[in-house]
């Protein structure tokens, strides 16, 4: 089952430079309006070509807008044998509220 990590506990693990993967499956317009600096991208349509792209020795964070798509992702990646797969709950748009105020919000 996909683990739950806050937005708090994400920003204090960055701000440790504790070994964790951001991945971010929004889509490409998205990512222009506002993005984490070194997430990595990968849209969650084209996650299942590209998931030989993350480390699996790793804990991986996965962030999207409110925190749907990146628990699918988080899903598909648990089935594909990934372990700490963490869902950012409520996504950007509480990052940008509670982390990153100065952060451009969309709908």
């Amino acid at each position: 089952m996909v683990q739950e990590l806050s937005c708090r506990d994400l920003a204090e693990q960055l701000d440790q430079k504790k070994p964790v993967i951001l991945l971010d499956v929004r889509e490409d317009w998205e990512v222009e309006i506002c993005m984490i600096g070194d997430s990595l991208h990968i849209p969650l349509s084209e996650l299942p070509g590209r998931r030989a792209e993350l480390p699996d020795d790793k804990p991986i964070a996965i962030i999207c807008h409110h925190g749907v798509r990146s628990r699918h992702a988080g899903i598909f990646l648990e089935e594909y044998g990934f372990k700490d797969v963490f869902n950012v709950t409520g996504g950007i748009d509480v990052w940008a509220l509670e982390i990153a105020p100065d952060m451009t919000r969309y709908d």
